[in-house]
């Protein structure tokens, strides 16, 4: 029935003579005309007769296409109830009694009065009304479209069961799906699959929302295809997609399927005219083992997902119960973390950044330690996870930078301070001005200051990081890409953003030294580029004294790593500053080498065809350390024979010789187990 707004304005507008009630921009006419376009309704109104003054255009149009001029016409005999035949009966004389008698009615089932249109299905409804005197007037009503509002109730209901984005069934519908399959006899061992894909983040941040949407709908009907009518595949948000298996054999069958699903959401996506490659891991929870309810198998799934991640990404891992081990120490290590800073456990050790040319120092790089009640120095790789789930890392990171700030404001001479920042760091708008404050407070000149930052902080929105680069260098600090290499778009961070510094990622670092690599010709274009964009490049995680020598060659400016020893405190670094003007010298050993077998025994070696005694001290599966008093140095580099022991004779290359002793290299890798076991079974024991 027309409400009593609607009603009014509905006479107001049908009867009323003032042309201002009938203009345009009378509310009672912006009402009518807001109802009747946008809602299934449309009004009519009669006489006292019952002959329709007033019908909405759209139904007028619909008579009208049936050959019925309505306006006029008798309203019974324009509209007829749903149901009835051509001839008058008790249904027609319903609304004629409605109207003789005077009296209301509600949602009466009609179609129009003619044959060609019985398709229609309308509902009306209607009330007398009556002039300021109280005489009759005649009837005032709606009417509704009820294929219209079908087909608004399937589209709510779309919208609240299915994702918008793929079609797939959404969190909601899932989370009723898997109540009801777990509410019916005889479904143990239903399974529940808890998918996320690997990789797409960086998709999604360095290509585009668009990009990562078509990736998302060609994910899900890869999805459908290969569980076809196995399950229920839907997607609960973001790139996180769930599938419902309510009777599936067993669990290699499990296993089978998603290692399939693995395997299809691997296949190169072309986006774009681009290739793009992501993985997915899953998760997977039976019931009733892993849970009898929605909410149990739901959460072990997670973890059983966290573990799959964990183990690599790429795998399916099931739930089992030393997972909840694991969660309940992640919550504990929540609750630690939360009063970490108020008891001071928080420490910051400084590992030093040395130059190439000099040997000195020219930076100390911020490293956050936690020294834990019950579970000792733990390493950020150990809590940062945490610490970012439960939005506690700006508080701690803003906490390393102020503290840092401080220490570096006291060193002697003009060294940096390198402090790596979060990505939840860099993408607070209000960091410019910690930084700002951080350095105010401490003294320290924002010139000294170097911000390290990894690619996935800059590309998640890289409008905003354009911005903040501005701003910081307004600032007068320093901007480094840290661990240059690891990440998929390195290159597109420096092509749009202006870095001051490279950090070479420690895997471009091993092996440089080895000539058969190629590490070094890559270190060797990284650090060109870097000089020709005018970027000081760093290596990070240097270890051996070879790997120096090699960078040195190749062109780096810095290193750093555990080849100067390990990290140490404020005080040890403002002495180390001070001592010999900051000179460092490397500590680690010359190169990467296999475990080494002690010993001290004879054996001989063939060098140009002229054998001779010796002694190995050492022996591994790649080389010998020898006593080698009569040696020519001419010879180092060259390719000799040394018998191994019980005349197993290898072939190795002197690499040094210096003091009495040899260093030996393998051409092919030996077992030196077997090699000890022969030595000592051609031993004779005294008396045997």
């Amino acid at each position: 029935m027309a409400s009593g707004g609607l009603k009014a304005a509905l006479r107001s507008l049908v009867q009323g003579t003032d042309d201002n009630a009938r203009s345009p921009g009378d509310p009672s006419r912006r009402l009518i005309s807001e109802a009747e376009h946008h809602s299934p309704n449309w009004f009519w109104q009669t006489d006292r007769n019952g002959r329709i003054s007033y019908l909405s255009d759209k139904i007028v149009s619909v008579l009208a296409a049936a050959g019925i001029d309505a306006i006029g016409a008798s309203l019974v005999d324009v509209l007829r109830i749903a149901g009835s035949d051509s001839t008058a009966g008790d249904n027609e004389r319903t609304i004629a009694f409605h109207l003789s008698a005077r009296t209301a009615f509600t949602d009466y089932a009609v179609t129009p009065a003619s044959a060609t249109h019985t398709d229609r299905s309308w509902t009306v409804s209607g009330s007398p009304f009556t002039d300021p005197y109280g005489r009759f007037e005649g009837f005032v009503g709606t009417g509704t479209d009820m294929a219209a509002v079908r087909q608004s109730d399937a589209a709510i209901t779309r919208l609240a069961l299915f994702d918008s984005l793929t079609g797939l069934a959404n969190r909601q519908r899932m989370r009723m799906s898997l109540e009801q399959t777990l509410a019916q006899p005889g479904y143990d061992g239903t399974a529940l699959f808890l998918l996320d894909l690997d990789r797409f983040k960086a998709v999604n941040d360095t290509m585009g929302h668009p990009v990562g949407d078509a990736l998302l709908k060609q994910v899900a009907q890869r999805l459908e295809r290969t569980v076809g009518d196995a399950g229920l595949v839907g997607r609960l948000g973001g790139d996180e997609f769930q599938v419902i298996l309510p009777r599936i054999a067993s669990r290699s069958d499990m296993v089978t399927l998603a290692q399939a699903i693995i395997t299809a959401l691997s296949q190169p996506y072309f986006l774009n005219g681009a290739a793009v490659s992501i993985g997915c891991s899953i998760g997977i929870a039976v019931s009733p083992d892993h849970g009898a309810t929605p909410d149990a198998l739901v959460a072990n799934a997670d973890l059983a997902l966290y573990a799959a991640k964990d183990a690599g990404r790429g795998v399916a891992r099931f739930f089992h119960d030393t997972l909840l081990d694991g969660a309940r120490s992640r919550r504990q290590m929540e609750s630690d973390l939360r009063v970490a800073l108020s008891l001071d456990q928080m420490r910051i050790v400084y590992q030093p950044v040395v130059a190439l040319d000099d040997s000195r120092i020219t930076a100390f790089e911020a490293l956050l330690r936690w020294e834990h009640p019950t579970r000792g120095s733990l390493e950020p790789a150990e809590f940062v996870g945490v610490a970012e789930e439960c939005q506690l890392i700006e508080s701690i990171g803003e906490w390393v930078l102020r503290t840092a700030c401080h220490d570096a404001a006291a060193w002697p001479g003009e060294s940096r301070l390198a402090v790596p920042l979060s990505g939840a760091q860099f993408a607070n708008p209000a960091l410019p001005a910690i930084i700002a404050n951080a350095v105010a407070r401490s003294g320290l000149s924002p010139e000294r200051l170097e911000l390290d930052l990894d690619e996935a902080s800059v590309l998640r929105d890289m409008r905003a990081a354009v911005g903040s680069f501005a701003a910081l260098h307004g600032i007068g600090v320093r901007l480094a890409l840290d661990d240059f290499g690891a990440g998929p778009a390195s290159m597109s961070c420096l092509r749009r953003l202006p870095f001051d510094r490279i950090k070479l990622d420690r895997s471009f670092v091993r092996g440089v030294s080895d000539p058969e690599g190629r590490n070094a010709a890559v270190v060797r274009a990284i650090t060109t580029l870097g000089e020709s964009l005018g970027i000081d490049v760093t290596a990070k995680g240097v270890e051996y004294q070879d790997e120096l020598n090699a960078l040195r060659d190749l062109g780096c400016s810095d290193v750093q790593g555990l080849l100067y020893g390990p990290p140490v405190d404020n005080a040890a670094a403002a002495s180390r500053l001070l001592a010999e003007g900051g000179a460092m010298t490397p500590r680690g050993p010359k190169a990467p080498r296999a475990p080494r077998t002690r010993m001290l025994r004879s054996t001989t070696i063939e060098l140009n065809g002229t054998r001779r005694s010796a002694r190995i001290r050492d022996l591994s599966s790649d080389g010998a350390l020898i006593d080698l008093i009569d040696f020519d140095e001419a010879a180092i580099g060259t390719t000799l024979r040394i018998d191994t022991g019980g005349g197993q004779w290898v072939a190795a290359t002197l690499r040094w010789a210096e003091d009495g002793r040899a260093g030996l290299h393998f051409d092919h890798p030996i077992t030196v187990e077997r090699r000890v076991t022969i030595r000592r079974s051609s031993v004779r024991e005294p008396g045997a």
